[in-house]
């Protein structure tokens, strides 16, 4: 006689879907492999559009302030941002991933570091520093490296001190030793500016986790008897600082640069001389192109320079803005800090060019000519829109999958 299943009422077919209903949402939310295909990250239009912006306008200018060899310069500076555009798009899409190899610890990424400012120290001198490491067809910049190395590393120990870095300034100690021998690597270059500029961003990146004022009063007093020495100790450096101070004392000498600067924006006027018309550009005014390309911009332009102020102003406002809702301590340190790194640069790039600090050879980001500045510029750039998009794309696509828990229970 042949068996027959039993006819299930509508009840406990009912029954049955409810209690099979929490083993699928327990499932891994659909992959890119089963939702059609890889999805690409969503990126805040905010920077990106800051950062092309900035770039069309960084060639322009490259162009327009190199006074005998425009067309070389230029050709290099587009192969530069060429290849920093690539690394920028490929790190905003896969940043977070590469993090998660073995290899590419943050604290690995810091000993690489090391090894190439060591490097650095023994390679051929070029104006008097040791900066650079000649690899033929282009020369590379150990410092600008590890401006973004130091601020991963930062943000990584941060994380995993957080909310006790308050009540324990003990904890302050690892990352102020591995910030203070990279940033003893750079300056053994001859380089102050950037140690300058990399400890002001680590300071404010240990603020921001919550150190007090107070946990800097020890490490403060320990340097400043180095500070001193190098400020006015070191000859060069201090002729720079009594320049600064009244440089049409030593026009002819140490203060020769910033008058020139000088004469560029004052000359420019409120309206510039237009493009391509900087007369200070013809040998008066020293790396017109490199370290005082904003001097030639207001030559140029005038007043409009103020548009690339804002922008820099924005950037900054957008990197704090997309720091401040960032779902992780590490991604919120990580856009803070290199959106800091980039916008006090160019600050200190700025102010420098008229008068407000002493001459000092650091880029303006995106603008000065360089092949290492604009593709680290860029690679910045790269990583903070990966962070920024990381959270807010994968919510998205978990919000999409039917396993989601806001999903289970509608009709």
């Amino acid at each position: 006689m042949a068996h027959t299943l039993p006819k299930l009422s509508k009840r406990t077919t009912a029954g049955l879907v409810r209690r099979a209903a929490p083993a699928a949402a327990r499932r891994k939310p659909a992959d890119s492999k089963s939702s059609g295909g890889w999805k690409p990250l969503k990126l805040d239009g905010h920077i990106a559009f800051i950062a092309l912006a900035f770039v069309l306008l960084g060639l322009i200018f490259t162009y327009s302030s190199s006074a005998f060899e425009s067309a070389s310069y230029f050709q290099r500076q587009l192969i530069f941002d060429g290849i920093g555009l690539v690394v920028a798009l490929v790190l905003s899409q896969t940043f977070d991933r590469i993090l998660k190899l073995k290899f590419c610890k943050p604290i690995y990424l810091v000993y690489m570091t090391w090894v190439l400012l060591i490097i650095v120290l023994f390679s051929r001198e070029q104006a008097n520093v040791h900066r650079w490491i000649d690899l033929g067809v282009f020369k590379l910049q150990p410092s600008e490296i590890a401006k973004v190395t130091l601020v991963l590393y930062t943000a990584q120990y941060l994380e995993g001190v957080a909310g006790r870095l308050a009540k324990n300034w003990k904890l302050m100690i690892k990352p102020g030793l591995v910030a203070g021998i990279t940033l003893a690597l750079i300056l053994a270059e001859k380089d102050l500016g950037t140690p300058t500029l990399m400890g002001g961003v680590f300071v404010f990146m240990l603020l921001s986790a919550g150190a007090r004022l107070w946990h800097f009063f020890l490490p403060g007093l320990f340097l400043s008897p180095l500070v001193i020495h190098q400020l006015l100790f070191v000859a060069y450096r201090r002729e720079r600082i009594f320049s600064f101070l009244n440089p049409f004392a030593s026009e002819g000498s140490s203060g020769y640069q910033l008058v020139q600067s000088f004469l560029a924006v004052g000359s420019g006027g409120w309206f510039g001389k237009g493009l391509g018309n900087s007369e200070l550009k013809m040998q008066y005014l020293p790396a017109a192109h490199t370290d005082f390309i904003f001097s030639i911009m207001c030559e140029e332009v005038g007043m409009f320079v103020i548009l690339v102020i804002a922008g820099f102003c924005w950037l900054l406002i957008r990197g704090v803005a997309l720091a401040s809702i960032a779902k992780t301590h590490f991604r919120a340190l990580v856009i803070f800090g290199l959106t800091l790194t980039i916008c006090c640069q160019a600050f200190f790039n700025m102010a420098m060019a008229i008068g407000l600090l002493p001459t000092k050879g650091i880029a303006l980001p995106f603008f000065s000519y360089g092949g290492s500045s604009v593709i680290m510029t860029l690679a910045m750039i790269g990583i903070i829109l990966n962070m920024a998009a990381v959270d807010s794309t994968r919510s998205t696509h978990l919000k999409e999958d039917l396993t989601h828990y806001a999903n289970r229970n509608k009709k």
